[in-house]
């Protein structure tokens, strides 16, 4: 690498950092306002929350990553456009592609960073995440209920205790359980008690009354049309529990046998293990996000590569070339949307994974023939004034 190759490289790897860590901790930011009620509301310490959305950090890199190798690129060799560097330059005799040298050695850099996140950092972080928040959901024992608060455990169930003895017994409480769909549950209780257990928090009740209102279907011979009628039915208990953690959507204990796509590694992505019994749906989008992770690294060199085109390619004037800045800018745009595409339908039938790759591989090729010359176009020459002689 030259004295002007270590120049250029520098400014860009300077320039990527900055602009890297400045929109992931924005992203962090707003993607962790969503957590911040377990803070308020819940009661979890502040580090409980910052380890919890760090987590989330390495996911967000893999995705800016090619974004910010764009911005950097376009905008770094624009200002040497600009401040006549470039000129200088080539009037050394540099070609496009010895130009281009250091923003392609950081693109690679760049991609064997976001292989790493892909494959590795970013499934286990996901995997952290998960188990968290699974421990989470098991210490709602010491953290849910607040005397004389009705606190919401998901969407579709409430717990209240009027207050809480100094040996951790509940008094005068009251719980509502809408999980089970045209069947709710109201349970009063003198006292109980919260234990955790290996598929969530489970309380304890004791002295008490169940009231579930049960739809009757209409008798037999009744007229075509009638609807069913819906009776109370009242049972006293000496005992009786009731599992926190089991929501309508399937429960914790389901969350602890079952891993989605964004927590396996690549192995388990391509040859899943038949004794998870994992729907053939799941198995689609499973074989989608392998190549995905396979596929998706290539972009940050196929965008830096179309940064480069735009930057180098024509002539660039001191305040023109606005045009093929839109240009560029709106090329990686599409693709990003594209990408976005290929990836849901590829999720849906495999028959599209080839667009994943495609949608990876043509900036590369497309980029690397705009640096060439556009080998193949024939170029317009300029007209000679009438009278003289080639």
């Amino acid at each position: 690498m030259t004295r002007l190759d270590r120049y250029v490289f520098r400014q860009l790897a300077v320039a990527l950092l900055a602009v890297s860590v400045g929109l992931a901790a924005l992203v962090w930011l707003t993607q962790s306002l969503r957590f911040i009620e377990l803070v308020l509301d819940r009661g979890l310490s502040f580090l409980v929350f910052l380890e919890l959305t760090g987590l989330l950090l390495p996911s967000f890199f893999a995705v800016i990553l090619p974004i910010t190798t764009f911005v950097v690129t376009l905008f770094t060799y624009v200002r040497l456009a600009t401040d006549r560097e470039l000129v200088v330059m080539r009037t050394a005799g540099l070609s496009n592609w010895q130009l281009a040298r250091p923003a392609l050695g950081l693109g690679l850099i760049v991609v064997g960073l976001c292989y790493w996140l892909n494959l590795a950092l970013v499934p286990a972080s996901q995997a952290a995440f998960r188990a968290w928040q699974f421990e989470i959901r098991n210490q709602l024992a010491a953290i849910l209920l607040q005397e004389g608060v009705f606190s919401s455990v998901g969407d579709d169930l409430t717990v209240y205790a009027r207050y809480r003895d100094r040996d951790g017994t509940l008094r005068g409480i009251l719980v509502h359980d809408a999980r089970e769909r045209g069947a709710p549950v109201t349970i009063l209780a003198e006292a109980g008690r919260i234990t955790p257990t290996p598929t969530g928090p489970r309380v304890t009740l004791e002295n008490g009354v169940r009231q579930q209102v049960e739809r009757v279907p209409p008798p037999a011979g009744a007229p075509p049309g009638t609807p069913p009628t819906t009776r109370l039915s009242v049972l006293s208990f000496s005992e009786n529990s009731v599992e926190l953690a089991r929501t309508g959507r399937g429960g914790s204990g389901d969350e602890n046998r079952y891993r989605n796509a964004q927590e396996r590694t690549l192995d388990e992505l391509l040859n899943p293990d038949p004794a998870d019994r994992i729907p053939d749906r799941d198995l689609r989008r499973f074989r989608a996000e392998a190549h995905q992770r396979l596929a998706g690294p290539l972009n940050a060199l196929g965008f830096g590569i179309i940064a480069l085109a735009t930057a180098l390619t024509g002539e660039f004037r001191r305040h023109g070339g606005g045009l093929r800045l839109f240009i560029g800018i709106a090329v990686v745009v599409g693709l990003l949307a594209v990408g976005l595409m290929t990836n849901n339908l590829a999720a849906r039938q495999n028959a599209m994974i080839p667009l994943i790759w495609l949608n990876a591989l043509a900036p590369l090729v497309v980029g690397a023939w705009a640096l060439s010359g556009m080998v193949g176009v024939p170029r317009r020459r300029p007209v000679m004034p009438a009278g003289s002689r080639a």
